[in-house]
């Protein structure tokens, strides 16, 4: 489990990270693929969510090939310094290359992700931007009951708290990347917890997605890649 370092210094990132533009070159440069090709950099978070997503595409009749490489617990830090990673991202042709922050680390303050999390987002993105992909990422969703692994930090946190940080640290990584476009994945999940269906996307852990979760989650990149 991610520990918070203390900080004092916490900024938000306001606003959206990305233009109009930026989506049209995203649907133009999928719309003139003849069989598009996205990959998922992250960890357990995106396990399942690549071939689920593989698997709507095809039942819509679009011809989508969609891989991951995921590693249980890793870091985009861990990401940038891994070979498999850097090989799989230059050599694959992807359209798209999909980063997923740990689950806890954007959540953290400006200064620590500043450390931990931005030097490493460039590392990635350069080298995707090099290949010839799109970067985009995978704004994921505040765990049930907060972050309870770091309670002097986050003192009474709840979903809802620990998902507004989430935002913010996306939106700034989103930035640090050139304003790359964010799939606002926990932004649907909270939705559904606002309307008291949320118990239903946790895996028992509280964290993890369930099979639900995973169809949500899907379905958003579905959506945000393909949608009118």
């Amino acid at each position: 489990m991610m520990k918070v370092i203390p900080a004092v210094l916490v900024l938000a990132v306001s606003g959206a990270a990305f233009s109009k533009d930026e989506k049209a070159e995203l649907r133009d440069r999928l719309d003139k693929s003849d069989e598009p090709r996205i990959l998922f950099v992250g960890n357990s978070y995106s396990f399942k969510v690549p071939k689920v997503l593989a698997r709507i595409t095809q039942e819509e009749g679009r011809p989508v090939v969609v891989e991951g490489i995921t590693r249980g617990g890793w870091t985009l830090e861990k990401h940038a310094r891994s070979k498999d990673t850097l090989t799989r991202i230059r050599n694959g042709k992807w359209d798209v290359v999909v980063l997923q922050e740990q689950s806890q680390r954007p959540s953290f303050s400006r200064a620590q992700r500043m450390r931990e999390m931005n030097p490493h987002v460039r590392v990635l993105v350069t080298e995707i931007r090099k290949a010839g992909a799109l970067p985009v990422f995978f704004q994921t969703w505040g765990r049930r009951d907060g972050d309870r692994g770091n309670k002097k930090s986050y003192p009474d946190d709840t979903f809802e708290k620990m998902q507004k940080r989430l935002i913010a640290g996306y939106q700034e990584a989103a930035v640090v990347a050139g304003h790359a476009l964010i799939v606002p994945v926990g932004e649907a999940w909270a939705v559904e917890v606002s309307k008291g269906r949320g118990k239903r996307l946790f895996a028992k852990d509280g964290s993890h997605p369930s099979a639900v979760g995973v169809e949500l989650s899907a379905r958003v990149f579905n959506d945000f890649f393909f949608g009118d």
